[in-house]
């Protein structure tokens, strides 16, 4: 896997240092851009997945948490500024991602602060190696939209190849990411209040989606295919194998299965939790309230 690390002239995020991180799969070449900001020990920052997935949605927060540490961000594979070609998003590209990832720009064990569906990727790293010295897990969630709404796996799969398809799949994508629709979803299960749901904030998460390529990892994640894991049993069991200090946070609106699932997740011996205000998106909504419950975790020598 290639490890290159290079300027860019990608514009920043939030304030931050603007790098690329060439990395190989399956002899493809992918441009993957991260930022960097404050100083202090490491803290990798990441996105959820979503169809409007970027480090943007984590800028308040990084700024939040710069002070105390250098924190870095990054547009997964597939989404943000980083190269959306058409591969066949799955967990095993993204496992392999932040594995490389983290050897590449890091060279001791560091806290990260994931959210959403990133949760699964994160555990599955802490198992198979030294990666983290803490986890902070922002509203986490192992299984995609369509999975949670009951849609079968083949229905998922006859989905993700009519949105994969040339013509008619980028019609249905165009039409699953109106600004329309967006704000439906975003006052549905993103975010708990209403007045930040604005025209301007709605824009800005359509031109995301509008990019070339945009569609495939898009899809992939709906669908459920990029589900690390298959059932809760074996979501809890990643978090009971786990030997590095772990919190989560949920947030009080989240959606009921989502909720079911967190619930079960922090009943776990010595997972740290706590509740705050917001849904699946309180990482973007309320970033001073994520600190607040979190900075104290993060900081103290011990858990």
């Amino acid at each position: 896997m290639s490890t290159n690390l290079l300027s860019t002239s990608a514009a920043t995020a939030f304030g931050g240092i603007v790098q690329e991180y060439l990395w190989n799969w399956e002899n493809q070449q992918l441009r993957v851009v991260y930022e960097t900001l404050g100083k202090g020990s490491p803290l990798l920052l990441l996105p959820s997945f979503s169809s409007v997935s970027t480090r943007s949605e984590v800028g308040e927060l990084a700024k939040l948490l710069a002070p105390n540490f250098q924190v870095v961000a990054l547009d997964w594979p597939g989404f943000g500024e980083s190269s959306r070609p058409s591969l066949n998003y799955r967990p095993e590209i993204y496992q392999h991602f932040l594995e490389d990832f983290v050897k590449a720009v890091f060279n001791t064990p560091i806290t990260v602060v994931a959210a959403g569906h990133t949760a699964s990727y994160v555990l599955k790293l802490a198992l198979k190696q030294a990666a983290f010295s803490k986890i902070v897990l922002l509203a986490p969630t192992w299984r995609g939209p369509l999975p949670t709404m009951g849609a079968s796996q083949q229905i998922a799969g006859m989905v993700r190849g009519l949105v994969r398809s040339p013509i008619l799949g980028q019609a249905l994508y165009k039409l699953n990411t109106t600004q329309s629709f967006l704000s439906f979803m975003y006052r549905r299960h993103v975010f708990s209040d209403a007045a930040k749901i604005t025209p301007s904030f709605i824009e800005k998460k359509w031109q995301t989606t509008q990019q070339p390529g945009a569609r495939f990892a898009s899809a992939a994640f709906v669908t459920g295919n990029l589900d690390a894991v298959h059932a809760q049993s074996d979501f809890l069991e990643l978090v009971q194998s786990l030997t590095v200090p772990l919190m989560v946070v949920i947030g009080e609106s989240s959606p009921p299965k989502s909720r079911e699932e967190m619930n079960a997740l922090v009943a776990l011996s010595g997972v740290i939790s706590v509740v705050i205000p917001g849904s699946l998106g309180l990482h973007e909504e309320y970033p001073a309230v994520v600190l607040e419950a979190i900075q104290d975790f993060l900081l103290s020598p011990e858990n």
